[in-house]
């Protein structure tokens, strides 16, 4: 029995959740909620941030400025705070305030809790909130050098930490022990890009497909997949930023989705979306057989894709959704599902596209070949962060407060 309710409680570990596609097996989630309607408590934050929480059993873990601290902090599932711990200082904001030291999204594989701030310090705690190894990034790699600040988020898989580390002054791949913090292998990622180019926004992806695996990291002009075992370049995805019409703004933002069998690739700008096939290898050009397909222009400047029930999801920062078909990357629609600014990246459940404005809209769409919105909920609070989904609940990362969305139990 105790194995039975497990399965249907399923944890939210990482930013993206629990296979790293921001894509959730559960069922009976709302599609409609307000600060009266489906909100079964709102928690009160001590500052800003814009990392998706992690959710593992009955807790909740996310960052936060706290004052000029920022700290992690866990809040139990019944909505009141656990305990709080200081990972680093520095309330530096970026971007007219959207962004912040607490951007990057902490992680749990059930036993630890591993935080990563813009100050660059990392530190793993255990779920009582005992410290359990701390490093400085900046410390053991080198100043920063970001024109926005750091805000990449590691990525937590089968007792390792995947960190890009990819700005003016460094270009590396890093995998950490997960239980130590040390370093198991770094290698130097080779790039002919320049200038805010340079400087890469996006978080590492992983790519899974029966036994192989692969980790896609993604900055100053490619993707590339990395042998998880050492860090070794398999592929990379060249031409996002065309060396012809070189654009030496154009620093990458959103992130790569992986499935079994497609990764998708954004770019920026309003630029170039690539299909990438997983067995690629080598430098992979447009139009090369590497590739699955290509879009000239569309791409997500900040937002994340998600891909979900043979479709891709995009959402433009300006509310724009646009649906494409997962094998051939024909367009089915491209619409505005609500015109706001979009930080946070759709994630995908119980049939649907959950989208979140900066405004606190989030607009509920029906997965599928056309436009249907089946909701637009409010809360009056600003959104940067995306949605985690647990244990039939949607917790929602606000400027001011932390909300779990659920039906309540009559």
């Amino acid at each position: 029995m105790l194995t039975a309710a497990s399965a249907c409680a399923e944890n939210w570990p990482t930013w993206r959740g629990p296979n790293h596609d921001a894509v959730s097996t559960e069922k009976n989630l709302p599609t409609e909620w307000s600060d009266s309607k489906n909100l079964l408590w709102k928690a009160p934050l001590p500052g800003m941030g814009s990392a998706t929480p992690a959710v593992w059993g009955d807790k909740i873990f996310v960052t936060s400025e706290d004052g000029e601290d920022l700290v992690l902090i866990c809040i139990g599932t019944d909505g009141k705070q656990q305990w709080k711990a200081k990972v680093g200082s520095g309330a530096k904001r970026a971007r007219s305030g959207e962004g912040n030291g607490a951007t990057p999204s902490p992680s749990t594989d059930g036993n630890l809790v591993f935080a990563y701030v813009g100050s660059g310090d990392f530190a793993a705690f255990d779920f009582s909130g005992k410290e359990v190894w701390r490093f400085n990034a900046q410390d053991r790699y080198g100043k920063f050098a970001y024109g926005f600040g750091m805000h990449t988020t590691p990525l937590l898989h089968e007792g390792r930490i995947y960190v890009q580390l990819i700005h003016a002054r460094a270009a590396l791949v890093v995998a950490l022990d997960a239980a130590t913090g040390k370093e198991i292998w770094k290698v130097d990622r080779k790039s002919d890009g320049h200038s805010e180019c340079l400087h890469s926004y996006a978080s590492p992806c992983l790519w899974r497909r029966g036994a192989e695996t692969r980790l896609i990291t993604h900055g100053n002009d490619y993707a590339i997949a990395h042998n998880l075992a050492d860090g070794a370049e398999v592929w990379r995805a060249s031409d996002l930023n065309p060396k012809g019409r070189y654009n030496s703004t154009l620093r990458f933002v959103a992130s790569p989705v992986a499935v079994g069998d497609l990764i998708v690739i954004p770019t920026a700008k309003n630029g170039a979306v690539v299909g990438m096939k997983p067995d690629a290898s080598g430098i992979v050009g447009a139009g090369a057989s590497g590739e699955a397909w290509r879009i000239d222009h569309g791409t997500p400047d900040v937002p994340s894709p998600v891909v979900y029930e043979g479709r891709v999801y995009l959402c433009r920062e300006s509310g724009i959704l646009t649906c494409l078909d997962a094998k051939t990357g024909a367009q089915l629609y491209s619409d505005r599902a609500y015109p706001q600014t979009y930080r946070a990246s759709p994630v995908a459940a119980d049939g649907k596209i959950y989208l979140t404005a900066k405004d606190g809209t989030f607009t509920v769409v029906q997965a599928g070949p056309e436009l249907k919105i089946l909701a637009k909920n409010k809360l009056p609070d600003q959104f940067t962060a995306s949605p985690a989904i647990s244990n039939g609940r949607i917790y929602l990362r606000g400027s001011d407060s932390l909300y779990a969305i659920g039906a309540a139990v009559k």
